[in-house]
């Protein structure tokens, strides 16, 4: 399979996609739509970009996810970054906001055009978010917990349509509550409808485990997304946080019928945007991660496979993004199959954790 699949037209019409039902859905309001077009020609630019790279062996992914902070004003539940020690509010060692924008800088250069703004909280980092704003070639999906949004942020999101907030939502207000603590959900719901008031395009976060999925896609909460002003819905798999959560993972079962749904999705609300990660990785050629499709740089600038996958041999501080990618441990992982060989679904590098811990020692 691996042989009859191109990784970077893949990922490149998708970009398309994206650009042209993100241009589609915002016609009605001109400072998004002329934000758009010029984001279309800019991706263009950097498809091109990484062409050149492409024909000298040198493959650039599409998008990276930068947790430009491991501080977060929540402690949720079932929480992986948190169990795994990812997550903390000592803030020490972080990268400046002035490491972020040297990052941003040289993701432009390769011809990336999307970069992921993660945490912990992203919203903590004011100072790395309008940094980020300055890059327009580049579109940034902030994914919080939508409990930060004030009106300086309303400001900056209306004047800087690169910055897309994706608000993470479990559901409805239990179930929401119960994971990320009492009265969130009230707060996400505020957050959604200031941004919906001020014409701002923002998604939704869902993390869908064996209980919520089914809820998750139904028509009745998504025609709720869509009423609060949603335009964007990323499905993101629950990652177990140690064996004993395991069996609220979701399985192949789980993941057929998203599959199945999301397309459905996609056809019955052409206005919205419906994605999903790890997603259909089985059937587009294997895991993405390591910088075969996105990588992973940590708050600390540390260069990984991806957030699920949290091991580095290389920090950003150091070198390069093009030596990150390059790098020993993300080099292995691509050439010796490990990436795309016996591809069941979920988290590919989750799942075969000792793997990857053993390329790292060599």
């Amino acid at each position: 399979m691996e042989d009859n699949f191109n990784i970077q037209e893949y990922l490149a019409d998708g970009v398309e996609i994206i650009v042209k039902d993100a241009i589609r859905a915002s016609l009605k309001n001109p400072k998004e739509s002329l934000f758009l077009l010029k984001f279309s020609k800019d991706a263009k630019k950097a498809t091109a970009i990484r062409e050149k790279y492409s024909k000298k062996g040198q493959n650039i992914p599409v998008f990276l996810i930068a947790s430009i902070t491991s501080q977060c004003n929540l402690h949720c539940r079932g929480c992986y970054a948190r169990a795994n020690s990812l997550c903390d509010d000592n803030n020490l060692n972080q990268l400046s906001d002035d490491d972020w924008d040297d990052i941003f800088n040289q993701a432009k250069e390769m011809g990336i055009s999307f970069i992921v703004l993660a945490g912990g909280e992203p919203m903590i980092r004011e100072d790395v978010i309008i940094k980020a704003s300055n890059h327009s070639e580049i579109l940034f999906p902030i994914f919080t917990n939508g409990t930060m949004l004030n009106n300086k942020y309303l400001n900056l999101f209306d004047k800087n349509r690169n910055l897309v907030p994706i608000i993470s939502i479990e559901g409805n207000r239990e179930t929401t509550d119960s994971r990320r603590g009492s009265g969130v959900y009230d707060q996400i719901i505020n957050s959604m409808e200031l941004m919906s008031k001020n014409n701002i395009i923002f998604g939704a976060s869902l993390t869908f485990t064996k209980g919520n999925l089914y809820s998750l896609l139904s028509n009745e909460y998504i025609e709720k997304l869509k009423d609060f002003g949603c335009k964007v819905v990323f499905f993101i798999e629950y990652v177990p946080v140690n064996e004993e959560t395991r069996n609220i993972a979701p399985g192949d079962e789980e993941r057929e019928f998203l599959l199945s749904e999301i397309n459905h999705l996609r056809q019955n609300y052409p206005e919205m945007l419906f994605l999903s990660f790890p997603g259909d990785e089985k059937t587009s050629g294997g895991c993405l991660a390591a910088g075969r499709g996105f990588f992973h740089i940590n708050s600390h600038g540390g260069a990984e496979p991806c957030p699920a996958s949290p091991y580095s041999d290389i920090n950003v501080k150091d070198t390069s993004l093009i030596d990150a990618l390059n790098s020993n441990l993300f080099t292995s992982l691509r050439d010796n199959g490990l990436l795309v060989d016996n591809h069941e679904g979920g988290c590919v590098l989750f799942n075969r954790k000792e793997d990857v811990e053993m390329l790292l020692k060599k």
